[in-house]
């Protein structure tokens, strides 16, 4: 391979004329896939530290490289690297610049090698650290989710279903069950990584190779487990991919589920919540507006979330093996996700630390509803051995009879419930307490306040 003078194309000598200036300006992905930078870098250097130990490059020419790829790194690093978009990817511009320091012996760089290889375990190394940035950030907001529950053990609330008042629960405990939604989170992108630790380096265009390459040694060299068993799936598969933007997809539902629990309970119709001046925004007219905009950003973006997977779904299908230029969008798409999932997480771990509860209102909304009436229902079962579906019948009727009267259920005389169960003694009373009824969920996974506390220093003890 000769040292490109007129920075022709790789291609000049085959493809004769100028690729038309549309195709040049659409084709490329410099200023898309350019952050690649140091995982592209890696890779050469190991491929060529390999082609040296199976001698098919000499030990002068392997050191002439390695320093090449270092010198470009350093130059990217000090922003001294001039990116060229009519060299159409990270790729070639590196290769370009290595001729430029090291000449003829540049061409080496990409024996037994093709970028169709080379793309993909860039994309992978970039991918499984993004992975542990993701859980270090997921990290983060499940220890601030801990510190709110940990405070709010003892705040009563309404637990809610069809958003209609259902049964008090600790804040605590409705807090902690985020938690379990971003650990399954980490455990999404955590077994992602079986996948991207499958080395792709030397299978080449399509077929493998012919050189006597050592798989296993870049395997090892870049941080794999094992090479990818079949070269035409590896250069086509893009499982990977689907997998990444998946599990951003699902925990950017889980950050929108979150969201709008917090702009409701925000609202003047809840109260629930207190959010602080630091995370809220004016209105342009009305004075008095304080509005939770960084809540209702998190829960937008999880829909540019989704379309980015819906996207590459729509792209692998019907997709022939192997390359097709309709996978090189793979890589935008990944970034904008991974860069929109991180900066949501960020901006969640500000929220979070700047909330308060309305204790009072909670307490108040939770005294609406008859909140404490399956605890009823359950005291008839297990004190006067009542089949649950009558003592559901006969709950119903004490409910309506304390809608007919205007009060809530603790403000029945036994007098009045006897009336429609003679068999109620005065110990049903303490069925109505609030506290009683979120204390009395012993079942594990239930809502009392030793579960809590439990599954709060378990979480604790795992960091």
């Amino acid at each position: 391979m000769s040292k490109n003078k007129n920075n022709q194309a790789i291609w000049g000598n085959r493809i004769k004329k100028n690729t038309s200036s549309i195709f040049q300006k659409v084709g490329n992905s410099i200023d898309v896939d350019k952050r690649l930078y140091k995982e592209d870098i890696i890779g050469s250097i190991a491929h060529v530290e390999m082609l040296f130990k199976q001698k098919i490059i000499s030990f002068k020419i392997k050191n002439k490289i390695v320093y090449g790829l270092n010198k470009i790194k350093k130059e990217i690093t000090n922003k001294k690297f001039e990116f060229n978009k009519k060299y159409e990817d990270i790729h070639i511009n590196i290769e370009k610049r290595l001729f430029e320091i090291i000449g003829e012996d540049a061409g080496f760089i990409h024996t037994a090698r093709s970028r169709n290889d080379q793309v993909i375990t860039d994309l992978k190394i970039w991918m499984k650290s993004s992975t542990k940035e993701i859980n270090i950030l997921l990290d983060v907001i499940i220890k601030s989710v801990i510190r709110a529950a940990e405070k709010n053990i003892y705040t009563l609330m309404p637990g809610f279903t069809h958003l209609k008042n259902a049964q008090p629960v600790s804040f605590g405990h409705y807090l902690m069950a985020y938690v379990e939604m971003f650990k399954r989170d980490q455990k999404r992108f955590i077994n992602n990584l079986d996948s991207l630790n499958e080395n792709p380096l030397g299978v080449a265009a399509l077929t493998g190779t012919s050189f006597n390459i050592d798989r296993n040694y870049t395997t090892k060299k870049l941080g794999f487990t094992k090479p990818t068993n079949n070269s035409i799936d590896t250069i086509s598969d893009r499982d990977f991919v689907l997998d990444f933007l998946y599990s951003i997809s699902v925990c950017a539902m889980h950050i929108s589920r979150i969201a709008e629990e917090l702009i409701i309970w925000n609202s003047d119709a809840f109260k629930l919540i207190n959010l602080s001046d630091k995370v809220v925004t004016g209105s342009s007219i009305m004075p008095q507006k304080k509005n939770p905009d960084l809540l209702e950003f998190l829960r937008g973006k999880s829909g540019i979330i989704y379309g980015n997977l819906f996207s590459m779904l729509t792209i692998l299908k019907s997709l022939p093996l192997s390359y097709y230029k309709d996978l090189q969008d793979d890589k935008e798409i990944v970034f904008k996700s991974n860069d929109t999932l991180q900066n949501c997480l960020k901006i969640l771990d500000e929220i979070l630390k700047n909330f308060t509860p309305n204790k009072k209102q909670m307490i108040e909304l939770a005294n609406t509803g008859y909140l404490t009436a399956t605890d009823l229902a359950d005291y008839l079962v297990k004190n006067h051995s009542m089949p649950f579906r009558k003592a559901y019948k006969v709950t119903a009727n004490i409910v309506n009879f304390a809608e007919k009267k205007k009060k809530n259920l603790d403000q029945l005389t036994l007098a009045e419930l006897k009336k429609i169960e003679p068999k109620l003694s005065n110990d049903v009373l303490k069925v109505f307490d609030l506290k009683n009824s979120v204390n009395s969920k012993k079942s594990y996974g239930g809502t009392s306040f030793d579960n809590i506390k439990k599954m709060i220093l378990k979480y604790k003890r795992k960091k």
